[in-house]
């Protein structure tokens, strides 16, 4: 852990700035949120279609959208993120919505020294495990915090997205599909407002589905389906299309953009 000290401090202080920016954003569309609609996509809400009186752990929360829109659903939410900046926000929310979540700001890979209960849901999605520089601590995590019987789902970009390099508007092969090595870059703007002019500078790691896989397996954890999908919900990488689904693609599809994993505690 502590060589990556330094890591983490940067995206942190990364992360902070984009709140601000995040929160007045069309992507994020904060008060269509405030009026009711969910920021969850078709692929969570599918997985886990009956949350009602669950208790649910939301990991790397950013500002709780999630987090409060399965609190809608009736889960009993706690929501886990770096940024002190957008737990603040998160809380803000919560109250405002007079929503029953609760949220703790830390590193995803400490969860267990700040959260002690059980739970029967473990919840992450859509640019995580990006910012990790090892899933064997996260995926043992998940299952220390998981009741027996207990679900973890997740869903994410695909792997073969991180290969490429985005910075300059355009998608250039640069990384391995199984990256060790850590990956810094510095641009200005964010995925959900490319004419802010805040600096982003951000420490990240690839992980193939093998080593996802993998770390979940060892964990202890029983695989229940790992599928991959070509759309996905956020036009985020450059020349996506938008489909009759509302979802966004490649014009010339050659992978997929998307997976998602379901597995049991047993």
């Amino acid at each position: 852990m502590d060589e990556h000290t330094n890591y983490f401090e940067v995206n942190k202080e990364t992360w902070n700035k984009k709140v601000e920016v995040h929160a007045k954003s069309e992507m994020y569309n904060l008060q269509a949120f405030k009026d009711g609609k969910t920021s969850l996509n078709s692929y969570e809400l599918s997985a886990l279609e009956h949350v009602e009186g669950k208790s649910l752990l939301h990991l790397q929360c950013h500002f709780g959208q999630d987090t409060l829109s399965w609190s809608r659903l009736g889960a009993k939410c706690v929501g886990i993120d770096l940024s002190d900046e957008a737990i603040r926000l998160a809380e803000q929310l919560n109250e405002e919505l007079q929503l029953d979540a609760n949220f703790v700001c830390c590193n995803v890979l400490d969860t267990s020294n700040f959260v002690t209960e059980l739970f029967d849901i473990v919840y992450t999605s859509y640019g995580v495990i990006g910012w990790l520089p090892d899933l064997k601590p996260w995926a043992k995590m998940i299952t220390e915090r998981l009741k027996p019987g207990g679900v973890f789902y997740m869903v994410e970009f695909h792997p073969i997205l991180w290969m490429f390099d985005y910075v300059d508007g355009k998608a250039e092969m640069r990384y391995h599909y199984n990256q060790n090595e850590v990956i810094y870059e510095e641009y200005e703007g964010t995925y959900a407002d490319g004419s802010s002019k805040i600096v982003s500078k951000e420490y990240g790691w690839n992980h193939g589905l093998s080593e996802v896989i993998n770390a979940l397996i060892e964990s202890g954890l029983e695989i229940e389906y790992l599928n991959e999908y070509d759309e996905s919900p956020y036009d985020v990488f450059p020349n996506l299309i938008k489909t009759e689904s509302g979802m966004y693609k490649l014009e010339n599809q050659l992978y997929p953009m998307l997976f998602e994993i379901k597995a049991i505690k047993k």
